[in-house]
C-alpha cells in the first residue's frame, strides 16, 4: 500500500509536490527516509523534491547527513546527483566533508557516469577546494583532458571556469 507521500510523488507535477510538502510538514521526515532508501520510483523523486523544499543547512536534514552520504554510492546516477545537491547546501563537519569529497572524487573520475552527476560532484570538489586551498593540485589533476573529454561543451566550459577560479586563488 502506497503512503500519501508516495502517491503524491507519482501523481503530481513538481509544483503540486512542493505545495503538498509545504502544507504537510509532517511528511518531511518520510521524504528524507524515502530519499535514502531504495524504494523506486519514490526514492529518487523524494530526493529531487527535498532539494526544492529545504532551506540552506535545514535543521530537519542535519540528523540524516551521515545516512545520505553513506547511501550515495549505492544509488543510480540521477539519484546520486540529487543527494549531492542536498548536501551542497548543508554545513558538513570535517569528517562528513572528507567522506563526501572522496565520494565526489570517485564519481568525477568515472568518465562513463552521467555528466550531470559528474558536474555536481565537481561542484562539491570545487567548493571544498575553496575552503582548503591545499587541494589546488587535485583540481589541476582532475581537469586533465581525459576527464573533460566526455563532457558536453557547456559543462566543459563551466567546469573549466570553476577550476580556473580556484587555481587562480
Amino acid at each position: 500500500m502506497k503512503s500519501v507521500l508516495e502517491n503524491i510523488l507519482t501523481t503530481h507535477y513538481k509544483e503540486g509536490m512542493i505545495e503538498f510538502l509545504a502544507s504537510h510538514p509532517e511528511h518531511f521526515t518520510e521524504a528524507i527516509e524515502l530519499a535514502v532508501s531504495d524504494k523506486q520510483p519514490y526514492s529518487w523523486r523524494a530526493a529531487w523534491l527535498l532539494w526544492s523544499c529545504m532551506k540552506e543547512n535545514d535543521e530537519r536534514i542535519i540528523p540524516y547527513i551521515d545516512q545520505i552520504i553513506n547511501s550515495i554510492l549505492s544509488k543510480e546516477d540521477g539519484h546520486r546527483r540529487e543527494l549531492i545537491k542536498i548536501l551542497t547546501v548543508m554545513e558538513l563537519n570535517e569528517e562528513q566533508e572528507g567522506l563526501l569529497f572522496n565520494i565526489c572524487m570517485d564519481l568525477w573520475e568515472k568518465i562513463n557516469s552521467r555528466p550531470s552527476v559528474r558536474y555536481m560532484a565537481f561542484k562539491f570538489i570545487i567548493n571544498t577546494a575553496k575552503k582548503h586551498p591545499d587541494l589546488g593540485n587535485e583540481i589541476s589533476f582532475i581537469t586533465q583532458d581525459h576527464y573533460m573529454e566526455p563532457l558536453s561543451p557547456g559543462i566543459k566550459r563551466s567546469v573549466s571556469l570553476m577550476a580556473k577560479q580556484v587555481l587562480k586563488n
